[in-house]
């Protein structure tokens, strides 16, 4: 019984030890070989005093020690804390001291640059080193992660912990502040990669392309779910689709999750997604954000025989709906409906179910919902509550997550995306969804992405902003562009300006940076430059 996030890979190990459990360019792992190293990071991080609980941070490039570190930390009764490799030296800061570290798996070279900030963490006391033959002198404990990895095993590496105990944290931005840290069980991570493995029907025969970040949920999931169900997760880091598309063939994929922005690289001509023959690609699926009707179309256009399944999800309680692929053609722009075991409720401002097309926010109740955030109780309170209509009569009893995201349902039950509640642009008595504002824009055919704020208006209460990124080769006109939309759009909801840009910003999952956009307009508003 998967009880443990570590026991998803023992499982496996035991039933097909030979079996490819991990790719990463020409380095590849059997199942066997997973564990056995897993063990030795366990037993690694409990020569180093990590306790039950504690927390461990995994800072490293996509790789197979990444993804062994993830297993090994977990085995060892740690909590796995993933650290996106582009991160500045005060983010990662932020991250250590936030959650109060006390144990971090980097490499060499970042370990050399971030030691004077590490040796002042007071938490940190030991370091694991990844692939480097010098590492710098220090207070911090080193271990070498080979030689942990190849060690035997001086007696088993007992469990520590049940399935509600903490296995990780995901640092999650939100719109102000700095990044908050969520917590998982490992009942949560287990349950989410069971689930959907449920819909997608992920089983031993699947090798999915995990290009994701696993600092970011839905990246984690793309490992999780290949190693519960015993498939084979390829990780790979990239500069270009065009190298997603040759690693889709070479490593024969059946199935990739991306954000927006990755499938309106993958749309693109510069690609190569036209010249290539992917018969085993089962599935794709998009998450972070609205996928662009055009986007879609051409995907669906250059992959007939593969389906697409749209999804939405929230780290606080991972995946909440997906849309079968036979709705597409019916609701392309829909949200589908709740993930097995899950049950979806939208709430208006009253405490009441809302009515097909009146929006509400959406709430979630499953065993995907998170611990809440790490050292944060107040705001924990604030989105984990009670059932709203199950009143619930112990302090330590069931929560949902409130998820602050505004959507409606149509007749059939069918859910759409509305927007943020912290992002709804509220202009001339309107409530406006910057998303649907986006997908027109999108729907001009001219653009590869479009980002929408709302900022401070005297007569208008906000007015609207839009930045526009151009498809590779398209000369776009703020003006011209402006008048298209006007066409797709009552007045009301067409933007003030247009911004043209070559890149939106974006966070380390990949979705846009809606918070950024939004102070570098209000820092120039107040005549300092961004």
């Amino acid at each position: 019984m998967d009880c443990l996030v570590h026991h998803m890979l023992r499982a496996n190990a035991q039933r097909t030890p030979d079996a490819e459990a991990l790719v990463h360019g020409q380095g590849r792992m059997t199942y066997d070989e997973m564990w056995r190293a897993t063990g030795g990071v366990a037993q690694g991080l409990r020569a180093a005093n990590v306790e039950p609980g504690d927390r461990v941070g995994i800072l490293l490039e996509p790789s197979l020690p990444l993804a062994v570190s993830i297993f090994g930390v977990a085995r060892a009764g740690g909590a796995f804390v993933p650290i996106h490799h582009a991160l500045f030296a005060d983010q990662v800061e932020h991250i250590i001291t936030d959650c109060g570290m006390k144990a971090l798996i980097t490499d060499g070279a970042r370990f050399a640059q971030l030691e004077p900030m590490l040796s002042k963490c007071p938490t940190l006391k030991s370091v694991v080193v990844v692939g480097s033959s010098s590492v710098p002198s220090s207070a911090l404990q080193q271990y070498d992660y080979q030689e942990l990895c190849q060690a035997p095993l001086t007696g088993p590496v007992e469990d520590r912990g049940i399935d509600r105990d903490l296995a990780a944290i995901l640092y999650t931005s939100g719109s102000t502040g700095k990044p908050k840290g969520v917590m998982l069980s490992h009942a949560n991570v287990v349950a989410g990669a069971a689930i959907v493995s449920d819909y997608l029907k992920i089983t031993a025969s699947d090798r999915i392309l995990a290009v994701l970040p696993f600092s970011f949920d839905a990246g984690l999931n793309q490992l999780t779910t290949a190693i519960q169900q015993g498939g084979t997760c390829v990780v790979m880091k990239f500069l270009f689709a065009k190298e997603i598309v040759a690693e889709l063939e070479r490593e024969r994929i059946t199935g990739l999750a991306g954000v927006p922005s990755l499938w309106g690289l993958l749309a693109q001509p510069s690609s190569k997604l036209h010249e290539r023959e992917l018969p085993h690609l089962r599935y794709i699926t998009n998450t972070g954000g609205a996928m662009p009707l055009t986007v879609l179309a051409k995907l669906r256009e250059l992959l007939p025989r593969t389906d697409a399944v749209l999804m939405y999800g929230l780290t606080e309680a991972f995946r909440s709906t997906y849309l079968p692929p036979e709705e597409l053609d019916r609701r392309p722009t829909s949200m589908g409906k709740a993930i097995p075991n899950t049950e979806i409720l939208v709430i208006n401002d009253d405490g009441k179910l809302c009515g097909p097309g009146e929006i509400g926010e959406l709430v979630h109740r499953g065993p995907t919902v998170s611990l809440g955030y790490w050292g944060h109780p107040e705001l924990t309170e604030r989105v984990l509550r009670p059932h709203p209509f199950h009143p619930l009569g112990t302090a330590n009893a069931e929560r949902v997550c409130y998820s602050g995201d505004l959507v409606k349902t149509d007749d059939e039950g069918f859910l759409y995306f509305v927007g943020r509640r912290d992002n709804l642009i509220k202009s001339s008595g309107f409530r406006i969804s910057p998303t649907e504002v986006e997908a027109a824009l999108c729907k001009t055919g001219k653009l590869r992405e479009a980002a929408v704020i709302g900022l401070p208006d005297e007569i208008l209460g906000q007015r609207i902003k839009a930045f526009a990124v151009p498809r590779d080769g398209v000369s776009v006109e703020p003006d011209a562009l402006l008048a298209d939309v006007a066409t797709l759009l009552p007045r009301h909801m067409v933007p003030k300006v247009v911004e043209i840009v070559s890149e939106l910003p974006k966070t380390s999952s990949g979705k846009v940076d809606y918070p950024s956009l939004r102070r570098n307009e209000l820092t120039a508003a107040n005549g300092n430059p961004r």
